[in-house]
């Protein structure tokens, strides 16, 4: 080690020698640090140790320094511990032990970090298919998103919450949620928004032209609505769909109605 290397912080020289690829000896630096229960740097320490561990391919050796800063409850590195063995039982796909990593961020409370944590219990009641679970961790990321200022990720949130509330059959909600993230979104994002705002207006415009379908409004009025469906229909991946709509206009009892819907089915024949 050279003279200036003994005259830089601890901290400093590990992340130098982990840099330069020497992982033992950073290794052993930020070990000495985290095994201080006194000392100042445990918690940055511990962090950094599970990640030069962690690339040294001792998993366990790994989450046991992260459960070391993460016993801290130091508001960054408490954190960004959870975060790494949230990310890493993710990896392995053990479902349960990553739920419990990522309430554990929740618990230490730092703002940067609370909708991450909620976007990712998200993803994994996507997975377990608890589509309410869902919903609810969507709803809190917006919210955190927009506690911490991060305007981005709030903005993310929402548009994976309107794509599950159109999913859902709720595309009235959804568009509720996108106009509101429209106030707050970065400029970059807008347009990705404005697109699923489409997609929403699209579902309810179907759900309109369905309703007057079945309303039975007059001849022209309800050929017109049948035309509309049929023609909206494949736009959201739905051919099948509006070719059943034709059929039924076509082969309408009222011979009114019929013929109308067959001078519209005709227009582009």
């Amino acid at each position: 080690m050279t003279s200036s290397e003994l005259e830089t912080p601890p901290l400093d020289t590990a992340r130098l020698l982990a840099e330069r690829g020497d992982l033992e000896a950073a290794a052993a630096i930020l070990g000495e640090l985290a095994a201080d229960p006194e000392g100042p740097d445990r918690a940055q320490a511990a962090v950094g140790l599970a990640v030069v561990l962690e690339q040294r391919g001792d998993v366990e050796a790994a989450r046991a320094a992260a459960r070391t800063a993460l016993a801290t409850g130091h508001p960054e590195y408490a954190a960004q511990a959870a975060c790494h063995l949230a990310q890493g039982f993710e990896r392995e796909g053990r479902e349960e032990q990553a739920r419990a990593a990522w309430q554990a961020v929740l618990g230490v409370g730092t703002a940067e970090y609370v909708p991450l944590a909620h976007l990712a219990l998200a993803r994994l009641a996507v997975a377990a298919e608890h589509p309410e679970e869902v919903e609810k961790e969507l709803r809190a990321a917006v919210r955190a998103g927009l506690e911490a200022g991060d305007e981005r990720i709030a903005a993310h949130a929402a548009q994976q919450l309107a794509e599950l509330l159109v999913e859902h059959g709720e595309p009235g909600e959804a568009a509720e949620v996108l106009l509101d993230a429209l106030e707050f979104a970065p400029e970059d994002e807008v347009p990705g928004l404005r697109v699923q705002l489409g997609i929403a207006h699209l579902e309810l415009a179907c759900a309109e032209f369905a309703g007057c379908v079945e309303g039975g409004a007059d001849p022209q009025t309800n050929a017109l609505a049948i035309e509309l469906l049929a023609r909206t229909l494949p736009l959201r991946g739905r051919a099948e769909d509006a070719e059943r709509v034709w059929t039924y206009g076509l082969g309408h009892g009222d011979e009114t109605l019929a013929a109308e819907v067959l001078l519209r089915y005709q227009r582009d024949t």
